[in-house]
């Protein structure tokens, strides 16, 4: 059976030195064809040997990961990213809906990374302009986010939402241009993701965009009439919540 073959550039000897072991011991089918601690050695390691994996760390002592893959844009290395346990990082890769392994990792996690990197179709430059951003610049919101359809991953401005609608373990996305995107992830998801940047679960089955809200209708239990012309019923325990946000305007 042909080897696969891989580089990893990792920047902690520790984080290094246990990856290259994992995979040399877990792993057979892998061949390493090299390791590199920084953007300058990865860079030069690349240009030597094409690797059909990369795992590639996000934080490198002389700049990023990011750095790496702009000075090889057309790379068709697989990339399997390799993160610490850090809040910034882990949003950052919900929003650009990129797979990626959390230090310290598991046999499992390991495992699971290489049997998609075998498979995955390769995220496109959308994709990994958001995580960019959302990585290098943690205090700013985000701006945009990677959309999981059934067929292909879609790239969206999270100012052209308006609203989204739960339909059981699936999310329908409703965009100010009247189209839906279907997604296959649960409202309770993108809630936790987006709450940051302006939006509110107002009921169970509904998050709203809190920008395009147009009036609060105190009739028939109150609901919300947005700029769509879209109703969204509040829940009991929301309703001060929305009546506080309005409030503030």
């Amino acid at each position: 059976m042909k080897k696969i073959t891989a580089i990893i550039i990792e920047d902690n000897p520790l984080a290094l030195e246990m990856l290259t072991s994992d995979i040399s011991n877990n792993h057979k089918e892998i061949e390493i064809l090299g390791t590199a601690t920084s953007v300058v050695e990865a860079s030069k390691l690349i240009r030597k040997k094409t690797p059909d994996i990369l795992f590639l760390d996000i934080m490198l002592g002389d700049g990023t990961g990011f750095d790496v893959l702009e000075i090889f844009p057309d790379l068709q290395s697989k990339i399997i990213f390799v993160t610490a346990s850090d809040a910034h990082a882990i949003k950052a890769f919900k929003f650009s809906a990129i797979d990626y392994i959390l230090k310290p990792y598991s046999d499992s996690d390991l495992e699971i990374a290489i049997e998609k990197a075998k498979n995955q179709i390769q995220p496109d430059k959308a994709q990994l302009e958001v995580l960019q951003q959302a990585v290098t610049s943690p205090h700013n919101k985000p701006e945009k986010i990677s959309l999981h359809t059934s067929d292909k991953i879609i790239v969206v401005n999270i100012s052209d939402i308006i609203r989204c609608k739960s339909d059981n373990n699936y999310t329908t996305f409703h965009f100010n241009d009247s189209t839906k995107i279907l997604v296959s992830k649960t409202l309770k998801y993108y809630a936790d993701m987006l709450k940051e940047v302006g939006f509110l679960r107002v009921h169970q089955s509904h998050l709203i965009n809190t920008k395009y809200i147009k009036e609060f209708i105190k009739s028939d239990g109150g609901y919300l009439l947005l700029t769509d012309k879209s109703n969204v019923p509040v829940s009991v325990r929301k309703r001060a919540e929305v009546l506080e946000i309005l409030n503030s305007y």
